[in-house]
């Protein structure tokens, strides 16, 4: 067995196909039929059901775990020797929601690497819940997210707190309030974030506590979406206030209190418990929980 079969594995998984894992690989498709062909007559063992869709049989998902694991700690050891006598340097995937990553990532980024210009940083936008997963399983190095609970796999710091808030646009007939009940909120056109954002499903409880069904209008993706949505008086929004700084100096929305949003939710930064960090990833995390609240917001 060579890493190189395992790649072939680890690839054919992804692709489910022999022709597209080999033109990843840069290899012929009967090469890369002998490598796996090779793995099944070492393990005395079917990998993979050859029938089309290509799927992993049982012992080829049990064997895949394991070479994962192989190919893991065969990267670990090359940043490890990599690092020992070297500045930091590496590749950082980060995954993050879309509102912060337009809101705080340009002032971090912009300073980790005028200091470390040898790190390269991917950024990859995704949802709070597709963020832990990603950090679990490896596809993202480190996250930054609301920590609204607590997952045993993986390591978090809080970096700073942020509300959500009540955005309507100025031309909203409820913009000449600054402060309301939210009972006044029951027959209000909402426009939302779609359900499996964190934003969302703090809104959710919310209503569902006081046994309120918000009437939703439109659903966005992104707090982007969303603000321009009000922006055009469509509807009224619960968003991230830190997601509106920019449009409150400029007038374009009009923020309102409500009490029962008023409340603050941690903002931090994840990554796996256990794992090898890397000098790039170990110095990313050290300038991020070194910097004080009001440095991610800074002015604008």
């Amino acid at each position: 067995m060579n890493m190189n079969q395992l790649e072939t594995l680890l690839t054919i998984s992804k692709t489910m196909s022999f022709r597209k894992a080999g033109e990843l690989l840069n290899l012929t498709q009967p090469a890369v039929s002998a490598q796996i062909k090779s793995l099944e007559d070492e393990f005395k063992t079917i990998l993979i059901d050859r029938n089309q869709p290509v799927t992993l049989t049982d012992s080829g998902k049990l064997f895949l775990e394991h070479a994962e694991r192989i190919l893991q700690i065969v990267d670990d050891l090359k940043q490890k020797l990599t690092d020992l006598n070297q500045t930091p340097q590496g590749h950082i995937h980060l995954g993050t929601t879309t509102s912060i990553a337009m809101q705080i990532l340009p002032r971090v980024l912009s300073y980790f690497q005028d200091q470390f210009p040898l790190i390269k940083t991917t950024i990859h936008s995704m949802t709070s819940s597709q963020i832990m997963s990603s950090v679990e399983n490896g596809t993202v190095d480190i996250g930054i997210t609301y920590l609204f609970e607590k997952h045993p796999a993986l390591e978090s710091s809080v970096l700073y707190y942020d509300t959500f808030e009540l955005v309507v646009s100025p031309e909203h007939p409820l913009s000449v309030y600054s402060h309301m009940p939210i009972e006044k909120l029951n027959d209000i056109p909402f426009i939302m974030l779609s359900p499996e954002t964190a934003g969302r499903r703090f809104v959710d409880q919310i209503f569902s506590k006081l046994n309120m069904v918000p009437r939703v209008v439109m659903e966005l993706q992104s707090s982007e979406e969303v603000k321009r949505m009000v922006e055009l008086n469509l509807g009224a929004a619960i968003i991230s206030k830190m997601s509106i700084s920019k449009e409150l100096k400029m007038g374009t929305l009009k923020m309102i209190k409500v009490n029962e949003l008023e409340i603050s939710h941690p903002v931090g930064v994840v990554y796996k418990s256990g794992r090898y960090l890397s000098s790039a990833l170990h110095q990313f995390l050290r300038d991020l929980k070194g910097m004080e609240e009001h440095q991610f917001f800074g002015s604008e």
